[in-house]
């Protein structure tokens, strides 16, 4: 069993690529609206909504289990790519790294697709590779789809 590894997949997304990226980079205080199953609550402990390098820290449902996670933000506006530094939580308890990059790359007719990379280095032998938080990230991705086409189509 592998200590650390990377995931990559790709999220196909009907919205477009400059909302889900200004979801994910800077109104993440809507995310217990517009996916509350996954996300109840969201506080910024540094910085602000919008701030790079702001720590925030979200309370959410994986797998059935109510857990909570602190994270850095950083985001590169020109490749509209948000990564999520893990730094503390249930999440870390298990994992010594942990980075989620959410990259939102334009399709040539409409949509986008959302390419989710996760990094991760696992703090001992018999923890299990985090294939369950990949899932959680990319279903969490796919189901804010239709917010923003809800809120896209208001515009």
């Amino acid at each position: 069993m592998a200590m650390s590894g990377t995931y990559v997949t790709e999220v196909p997304l009907r919205g477009s690529a400059k909302n889900h990226y200004k979801r994910w980079r800077s109104e993440n205080h809507l995310f217990p609206d517009a996916v509350g199953h996954h996300i109840q609550g969201v506080t910024v402990h540094e910085g602000d909504w919008e701030s790079h390098g702001a720590i925030k820290s979200w309370n959410y449902t994986c797998d059935g289990k109510q857990e909570v996670f602190k994270e850095k933000r950083e985001f590169d506006d020109e490749k509209m790519t948000v990564t999520f530094r893990g730094l503390e939580g249930h999440v870390m308890d298990q994992l010594k790294l942990y980075d989620v990059i959410f990259q939102f790359i334009p399709k040539s007719q409409e949509g986008c697709v959302c390419k989710v990379t996760m990094m991760w280095e696992k703090r001992k032998e018999d923890v299990p590779e985090p294939v369950h938080y990949m899932k959680f990230v990319t279903k969490m991705a796919a189901d804010m789809d239709d917010h923003i086409l809800k809120n896209q189509n208001k515009a």
